[in-house]
């Protein structure tokens, strides 16, 4: 199987955020990995192959390497969340005629009228009774079956919708179920569906997190099949590359982890989020378990590179006009060094000529991004992450179009290239 199409088994298999975690794991295990828990007090020793999940949606993997504690290690670093619909409490809404609609919240920044008319349906994960209140079980459910859409109003009653329509998230967004005999039958719809798909009591799904997701599988197109369209490119793309890296490189000496964050889009500002002190902490424990000291954890830090992962934007052939005129990357051009004057990036000189010279002894091609000046750009995790630890590391991604959108596109040869670069980078 070649690096495009296991990119696209990953993304089909990666719904939501919690399933891309679940793969992530399978594939882990696959590979000689084995899970270590926060509670626990944590043994490693040089060559161990280990991982830590944080709240089923993050997840941390690394080899341990043979060099003194105090020496710096490799990251990789990318994000599982994507932008879109997340279910609400109470949420089954009934209109006439008895057709059910769901109440959701828009997670992110997803470009909404890209989710009307599809085929989408819900997967994420539900909290189940456990032995105790403090320590419920977490399931990941999944609905692979197409279950609901969000039907756009005919152009008749809108004779203006091509000019221009804006969007209440409230009330245009809504997806539909299905169709209920009476309101008492709409009443826990979907707690009654998420027990019937774990084939638990109704009586012990406790909560759940669910999130829409557009079922149509991940393609290639283009004359030659050189694009690839999918849901959740941003940033499950990265999230591929970082691990088939992880696994297919042998290392030099140091230890080589994989972040994989959540919770991205709206912020990172949680537990598992990149501006919490979880890579802070592994990084800490990692060093004490190899035998060093807290000297030797801040001589680690200070020694080490991070690659921050999250996809770039590609120059769209329609609007030129928006991208600066001297730095703009082409679909299929390489990986991108991702600038920005106003530190949304911690890409700096030094670390944009490693990772170009990275890409140079991995006969890569390199591109890079800096916003239109007159056009305001996002931010990732790198610059999040340096606030919790002053690593050196540069902000990349490969160019996509329509980021946000419910299918982005991407090249294939640049998902190749980036797998090559991260390998080197490991094997540095």
């Amino acid at each position: 199987m070649t690096h495009v199409s296991d990119l696209q088994a990953f993304l089909d298999a990666s719904p939501v955020n919690f399933l891309a975690v679940e793969e992530t794991r399978r594939r882990l295990d696959a590979a000689g990995f084995s899970e270590l828990r926060a509670v626990d007090a944590w043994t490693i020793r040089p060559g161990d192959r280990r991982y830590v999940r944080v709240n089923g949606s993050a997840i941390f993997a690394f080899v341990a390497g043979d060099a003194p504690a105090h020496k710096g290690v490799r990251i990789i670093a990318a994000h599982s969340d994507s932008p879109g619909f997340r279910v609400k409490p109470a949420c089954e809404i009934v209109c006439d005629g008895g057709i059910v609609k769901l109440n959701t919240e828009v997670y992110g920044g997803p470009i909404l009228y890209t989710w009307f008319d599809r085929p989408l349906s819900l997967a994420g994960r539900a909290i189940l009774r456990g032995a105790d209140p403090l320590h419920p079980v977490q399931r990941p459910v999944w609905f692979r079956r197409p279950l609901l859409v969000i039907p756009h109003l005919a152009i008749h009653f809108n004779r203006a919708v091509n000019e221009g329509n804006a969007l209440s998230r409230q009330k245009d967004m809504l997806p539909v179920l299905g169709r209920v005999a009476d309101k008492d039958a709409a009443r826990g719809l979907v707690r009654r569906m998420v027990a019937e798909e774990l084939g638990v009591a109704e009586a012990d799904v406790l909560d759940y997190d669910l999130s829409l997701y557009t079922v149509e599988g991940a393609s290639l197109v283009g004359l030659d099949g050189e694009f690839i369209t999918s849901g959740r490119l941003d940033d499950l793309s990265m999230v591929h590359a970082a691990l088939t890296a992880l696994l297919e490189s042998h290392g030099s000496g140091a230890t080589r982890i994989m972040a994989i964050f959540d919770n991205e889009e709206t912020g990172s500002g949680t537990k598992q989020g990149a501006a919490s002190p979880v890579l802070a902490d592994l990084l800490r424990r990692l060093c004490a378990a190899l035998g060093g000291s807290e000297e030797d954890y801040y001589r680690c830090v200070a020694d080490s590179f991070m690659v921050s992962a999250d996809n770039a934007h590609g120059v769209h052939p329609n609007y030129m006009e928006k991208y600066d005129p001297t730095s703009h990357p082409v679909l299929g051009g390489g990986p991108v060094v991702k600038i920005n004057a106003n530190c949304k990036y911690m890409t700096d000189a030094d670390s944009a000529a490693v990772f170009a010279s990275v890409c140079e002894r991995a006969g890569v091609p390199v591109q890079y991004f800096v916003n239109h000046s007159d056009v305001a750009g996002g931010s990732t995790l790198g610059n999040i992450l340096t606030s919790q630890l002053p690593l050196r590391g540069v902000d990349m991604g490969a160019p996509v179009w329509a980021m946000h959108s419910a299918r982005e596109t991407a090249s294939a040869a640049d998902h190749d290239y980036t797998i090559r670069a991260f390998t080197e980078f490991f094997n540095c």
